[in-house]
């Protein structure tokens, strides 16, 4: 990629995961980028993670950094999972893979992942971090930020020619942009929070349960997942309701816990050796979606990320979002040169709404299917027959998950083919009572004739 012989300086604000890989792409193309970020610096001695919960790296966020070259640096550090693995009550298992032979997310850490971008983006010498910056307010007229210094607790101001906002799920920037006339902003909570629990390693650092797999404790009006970690533990997280018979608010002594663990998730609890602890000292995380447009002021400040789409995170695509935002700006400058912002800006968010929009609703869908549908033997067949179809019809029927996940199908035709799709199923299903019926001469009539009709 050429170089710009001078390239405007940008500032980014927020250095978490995308704004550490926008502010690589941005280098790359030659430009002086300056990176603020409120939090101290997470390579740091002493830093606190505020979020260690595993994340889910798939086909768009893989596409995203390797359009910056560091896919071989973090798959160092990711674990592949080729599908979930169910937990029932009695401790009975039941696997059902992700997609085609081959095809994994990789649970990834998020500090890891945040470190090693940040390491990536430092080594590029036109990029400045700045870590203990906190956004106290935006003259967007002005082009200036208003920081106080963490450390010294200094205020300044620092000016801006163009300001990317990827603060997160609370914004500053998007805060700034809220009080403009005509800005449209929502967020809806979820009943639900999450709680942060570990499942030990064995011993000699050995997993306990599958290595290679995201595990699933599906309870109805809550559940529990654990993603891998490199050292052989795994990253567990209770998604529960707060209020409630079966709640957050219900468990108030470790006794509580005790019980409601070992009646609940019997088979997890002889892993979780310091349950009672840790569910009492690790916060409970609120599960928000947030949807607001515009995402631009002018052509001098954009959102990307959480700041402009935060999602819940049942689709593992809340990162691989983000990333993509990244990968699409990218293509857009490549299309319209480094000097059209006004055009990038405003195709960006023409473009990416859509389908960010699109990828709530399914981060909501993805809950209820965990939840409540991955312990049904139905859903369970469903799942098997849609698969046959899809050998059967390859290039005319690809599940919804493989879409989102496994390829680079945008989030709303996603979306859209995959409504099509649970409509057949719908009609085809109740002919289908086992696996073998499939190929029955009559069900394989109707589903030639429900492919013959697909648009």
């Amino acid at each position: 990629m050429p170089l710009l012989p001078a390239a405007e300086p940008l500032t980014v604000m927020g250095a978490g995961l995308v704004g550490s890989l926008l502010s690589l792409y941005l280098a790359r193309r030659g430009h002086p980028v300056q990176v603020f970020e409120r939090r101290a610096d997470p390579r740091r001695a002493g830093f606190q993670e505020g979020r260690s919960i595993n994340l889910a790296l798939s086909d768009r966020g893989w596409r995203a950094l390797e359009g910056v070259g560091v896919t071989d640096d973090i798959r160092q550090v990711g674990i592949p999972m080729t599908g979930r693995v169910m937990h029932d009550v009695q401790g009975n298992l039941t696997r059902q893979p992700y997609g085609q032979d081959g095809q994994a997310i990789y649970s990834v850490n998020r500090g890891h992942l945040n470190r090693r971008l940040l390491d990536l983006a430092e080594a590029q010498p036109n990029v400045r971090l700045q870590f203990g910056q906190q956004c106290l307010g935006i003259d967007l007229k002005k082009q200036a930020l208003h920081l106080l210094d963490t450390a010294t607790q200094q205020e300044h101001t620092a000016p801006y020619t163009r300001l990317f906002g990827t603060d997160g799920a609370f914004s500053a920037v998007r805060g700034a942009l809220q009080r403009q006339e005509r800005f449209d902003y929502s967020q809806d909570y979820l009943d639900y929070g999450y709680k942060e629990l570990t499942l030990v390693a064995g011993p000699g650092g050995s997993w306990q349960l599958e290595k290679n797999a995201l595990h699933i404790w599906p309870r109805g009006q809550y559940l529990m997942i654990a993603l891998p970690n490199l050292d052989g533990s795994f990253n567990g997280t209770l998604f529960f309701p707060y209020e409630g018979a079966e709640s957050f608010a219900a468990l108030q002594t470790p006794a509580d816990v005790t019980a409601f663990f070992n009646r609940v998730f019997p088979d997890a609890v002889p892993l979780m050796p310091d349950l009672e602890q840790e569910f009492f000292e690790h916060p409970t995380g609120s599960l928000v979606t947030i949807r607001c447009f515009p995402w631009k002021f002018d052509d001098d400040v954009l959102l990307l990320g959480d700041a402009s789409h935060a999602i819940v995170p049942f689709y593992g695509q809340g990162m691989n979002a983000g990333f993509e935002d990244c990968s699409v700006l990218n293509e857009l400058l490549d299309q319209h040169g480094d000097a059209a912002w006004a055009t990038i800006f405003a195709e960006f968010q023409q473009q990416r709404k859509p389908n960010t929009d699109a990828m709530a609703d399914l981060a909501v869908y993805n809950f209820v299917e965990m939840r409540d549908r991955v312990a049904d033997p139905r859903f369970l067949l469903q799942k098997k027959i849609e698969a046959k179809i899809s050998a059967q019809y390859p290039g005319r029927w690809t599940p919804l998950y493989s879409q989102v996940t496994f390829s680079h199908t945008p989030y709303a035709q996603a979306w859209a083919a995959g409504q099509r799709q649970d409509a057949i199923m719908a009609r085809l299903m109740p002919h289908i009572q086992a696996e073998a019926d499939y190929d029955r001469p009559d069900v394989q009539a109707l589903v030639e004739q429900e492919m013959a009709a697909r648009p």
